[in-house]
């Protein structure tokens, strides 16, 4: 699920060059991180340490991924995945009994996608091919039936990636081939400085606390993981972060347009409990 943080300033905390990248960290999490002090580690979602965390919280809330699932089922041919991620989606993609490239930009991703591949049977595992890239530049040299990014993904990426990730769709799909993405709807987000705290159960017996925090106006929203309850948590205590980007589905269906995507289907996608929705947009490359 992650980008290239080098050419993506929406991820990670965003502090000045020398920084503490915990003065980043708003609001009621940022007071909290101030307070354990030496205690707790920041990293990145996205990094080492963060993917078992983001692996733990991803698989929390499966409503997105049967969705999707049952969205694929009506095209045909290879399906390609990008920001696999640690498999929340990829999983369940190789139930469909086709060919699946699974596309990952972090290291710690890969590692956890490939160490659940090796657990699934042969005859599934052998039709899923891991490719290390960022989905806002890749070139695999072939043609897929569909393609989907799942996880709101595209939220990573600023408007320079967002602009490659579609040249790269329209390259890699197959004549009548779908583009499948999920997409936040931020227009029931509030107004001024709106911050959520939500208490995840994860299958594994995890629990976390996350924290997201966004200022009206502002085109990221900061998304902050603790570990929860805090006095149970060995130390030090992993702490992560990311900054997520904010703006209307409208955009991104304008987006598409431009880029010759045509937009054949947009539905909300059931409530999860968030205070905001996800969008289903399913597009096809124009004639």
């Amino acid at each position: 699920m992650s980008t290239d943080p080098s050419t993506d300033p929406s991820t990670g905390p965003s502090a000045a060059p020398g920084a503490d990248p915990r003065a980043a960290v708003p609001g009621r999490a940022g007071a909290l991180l101030a307070e354990l002090g030496d205690r707790a580690e920041l990293h990145d979602l996205y990094d080492e340490a963060g993917a078992p965390v983001y692996h733990a919280i991803a698989g929390s809330s499966p409503l997105e991924v049967r969705e999707l699932v049952a969205a694929l089922r009506s095209t045909s041919g290879a399906v390609l995945e990008l920001a696999a991620g640690s498999g929340r989606l990829t999983m369940p993609l190789l139930t469909l009994g086709r060919e699946l490239t699974a596309l990952e930009l972090a290291p710690g991703m890969i590692r956890i996608l490939e160490e659940r591949l090796r657990a699934v049977p042969a005859a599934r595992r052998d039709r899923c091919t891991v490719v290390p890239g960022d989905m806002s530049s890749f070139e695999l040299g072939r043609e897929f039936g569909a393609i989907v990014l799942g996880a709101t993904s595209v939220s990573l990426l600023d408007a320079t990636g967002r602009a490659g990730l579609y040249r790269c769709v329209r390259r890699h799909l197959a004549p009548g081939g779908k583009f499948l993405l999920t997409a936040v709807d931020v227009t029931d987000f509030g107004s001024a400085t709106t911050e959520q705290v939500m208490d995840v159960d994860c299958a594994d017996g995890t629990r976390f606390r996350m924290y997201e925090h966004w200022t009206e106006g502002a085109d990221a929203r900061t998304v902050t993981v603790f570990p929860h309850p805090l006095d149970m948590a060995e130390l030090p205590i992993t702490v992560c972060t990311t900054r997520i980007g904010v703006f209307p589905v409208a955009q991104l269906e304008a987006e598409l347009a431009l880029a010759g995507l045509v937009l054949t289907q947009r539905r909300s996608l059931p409530a999860t409990g968030s205070h905001h929705h996800d969008v289903l947009l399913v597009a096809e490359v124009a004639a």
